[in-house]
């Protein structure tokens, strides 16, 4: 009898340690990102906070680098009053509407031509050299030109946009296309695929997390392309109150609209991660390891 009430009195506490452990691990992973959090908002007190203490005793110049305070009343004047050049989500929508079409096309030039590359020897090495020359050209300096080109409309500033994102995207879908595994080609071929569906159901898919990768960054530089076609020259849009609140020396101004391209900025991000990881759900997590 012994021997059976010590293999009754054994199996739940096999079968209940386990649970054990996943509760204790999810509870550890709550307190880190609670504490994460927690650490993060306390420096952007601290750094907001001393930046405000240091202006208001004049140690730093304030009206050269203005003080939080003014910026968020800047801020909240142009989202109640609006702008010179009219309302704040004008602006706002304006610049993002130039990034967004930017991104997207530059995003899907670079896929194509970094999959097309990737898989075409003869391709890539005709079009290497050329390639390479005009990446080591620097883009922002194109914003000039384009506007020239097509004028002070939104045209101008989609192609800044993507000539910018046009070179992350394409060289991340190359490598991606040149790092397949070349097993899983070969079991496609043996199967009977043709070079279409080798590309469609092979490759792509597997370059994906490598394409997914340079979204992140790619975006960061269509904005970066939108607000300088506009700082160079536009009649719209979050640059123009760059070079507006430049132009008069209203330092509140440029920081203020540094703020609310960091919002849109983090906001992008967060919808990028959002659907990479409904993706990628059938990838592990840290957290899991």
């Amino acid at each position: 009898m012994s021997p059976d009430t010590v293999t009754v009195t054994a199996a739940p506490a096999t079968d209940t340690a386990k649970p054990g452990r996943a509760v204790t691990k999810a509870r550890a992973a709550r307190r880190r990102k609670v504490l994460i959090g927690s650490a993060r908002v306390l420096l952007l007190v601290a750094v907001l906070g001393l930046w405000e203490v240091l202006a208001r005793a004049a140690i730093i110049d304030p009206f050269n680098f203005s003080m939080p305070s003014k910026i968020w009343d800047q801020i909240w004047t142009w989202t109640t009053h609006g702008t010179a050049l009219g309302s704040l989500g004008e602006q706002v929508w304006y610049t993002l509407y130039e990034a967004l079409v930017g991104w997207i096309i530059g995003v899907i030039a670079g896929v194509v031509f970094g999959i097309a590359l990737g898989r075409i020897t003869f391709l890539a090495d005709v079009l290497g050299p050329y390639i390479k020359v005009l990446n080591s050209i620097p883009r922002i300096v194109l914003a000039p030109i384009f506007v020239i080109w097509f004028g002070l409309g939104p045209a101008s500033k989609v192609a800044s946009a993507v000539v910018l994102v046009f070179f992350p995207v394409f060289f991340n879908a190359f490598q991606g296309a040149r790092e397949v595994d070349r097993n899983l080609v070969a079991n496609a071929r043996i199967l009977g695929a043709s070079d279409r569906r080798v590309t469609l159901q092979v490759v792509i898919p597997s370059a994906t997390s490598w394409i997914f990768t340079s979204l992140h960054v790619s975006f960061g530089f269509a904005l970066i392309g939108a607000i300088v076609g506009e700082y160079i020259g536009a009649t719209k849009g979050v640059g123009l109150l760059v070079a507006q609140s430049q132009g008069t020396f209203n330092a509140a101004g440029v920081y203020a609209a540094m703020v609310i391209l960091a919002v849109v900025a983090l906001l992008a991000e967060g919808l990028l991660t959002f659907a990479e990881r409904r993706i990628f759900r059938w990838k592990p997590t840290d957290s899991d390891s």
